[in-house]
């Protein structure tokens, strides 16, 4: 039996070495705004036979298997193959779904899905809100059609900024964001606005590219490890600085968290594809400057500075 449902080819599309304006609308774009949530489902009662003729009158080779909006597991177009082969085919869903079904949640940033689709080469991933229920299907076509439909509002929004709608760039500026733990429907959103500010200022997009890791990371650092706390970025004619302030816990090890693949992330914080132990090593690699305190008990200040080079800003 299938883990979930037909293989697909990957994506063409790099959460790590896309242009910026597509890595911008990756992490700024949640799951919820690209899913199909018009779902078609099986109960388990419902016969293989029943669901062969459901997948070829809606042109789709693999089905959720739901009750009460609880998401039960998943039958594929291959499971319904060997049915027919092996001479079972009348037998109800439930004895031969998969049970063990990778999921998605709603509120994570596209940029998950786009990992999922690309590890696992399933053909859709079942999305689930926040009390577990069943609320859409996530597919390649999904994500493509969802991406060219907003890199053609910023195409239009580049326009605008060309013919001179747009304010001056402010070559000082400051901005502050909030983080609360575990709410990832907000996460990616300073990192998001941070981004937007530097293209307003023409610096060029390999800078923009690092600073928009070490603020997302560092965001997203504090919405796993942290009580929540603040995100501030501070633009200055010459650099960048990002500054990371959290509530608590701290850390007792300093050198332990900036090992690469070190992590006190919990099962669950991993089973949504947070907590890899490269968050605080990613954001020093992209730094010109770095630097990090902990009190335990207290909480910890991160600190990630990139210069800017004026020769290279973007005309």
């Amino acid at each position: 039996m299938s883990d979930t449902s037909v293989l697909s080819d990957d994506i063409p599309i790099s959460t790590v070495d896309s242009p910026s304006v597509v890595l911008e609308l990756i992490y700024q774009l949640k799951i919820k705004d690209v899913m199909c949530k018009a779902v078609i489902t099986v109960q388990k009662e419902d016969t293989l036979r029943h669901v062969q003729a459901v997948m070829r009158e809606n042109y789709i080779s693999g089905l959720p298997i739901v009750e009460d909006k609880s998401l039960l597991g998943i039958i594929s177009i291959e499971d319904i193959i060997m049915a027919l082969d092996k001479g079972y085919i009348d037998k109800p869903v439930a004895e031969y779904m998969t049970k063990n079904v990778i999921v998605l949640q709603d509120d994570m940033p596209l940029s998950f899905a786009i990992s999922y689709l690309n590890k696992y080469r399933y053909g859709r991933f079942p999305v689930l809100n926040s009390k577990k229920e069943l609320v859409g299907i996530i597919a390649p076509k999904d994500v493509i059609k969802s991406l060219l439909v907003e890199m053609n509002r910023e195409v239009l929004r580049l326009e605008k900024m060309q013919q001179g709608e747009d304010r001056p760039p402010n070559l000082y500026s400051e901005m502050e964001f909030n983080t609360v733990r575990f709410d990832f429907e907000l996460a990616g959103r300073a990192s998001t606005e941070i981004k937007k500010a530097l293209k307003n200022r023409n610096i060029d997009s390999q800078t923009i590219r690092r600073i928009a890791i070490a603020s997302y990371e560092l965001e997203i650092n504090q919405v796993v490890h942290s009580l929540g706390g603040t995100i501030k970025c501070s633009m200055q004619p010459n650099k960048v600085i990002i500054e990371a302030k959290d509530n608590g816990p701290g850390i007792d090890d300093i050198s332990l968290v900036m090992q690469e693949g070190w992590s006190t992330a919990n099962e669950w914080i991993r089973s949504l594809g947070f907590g890899a132990g490269m968050g605080l090593p990613n954001t020093k690699r992209v730094s010109d400057e770095f630097f990090i305190e902990s009190t335990p008990g207290v909480g910890t200040t991160v600190r990630s500075v990139v210069f800017i080079d004026p020769s290279k800003d973007e005309k």
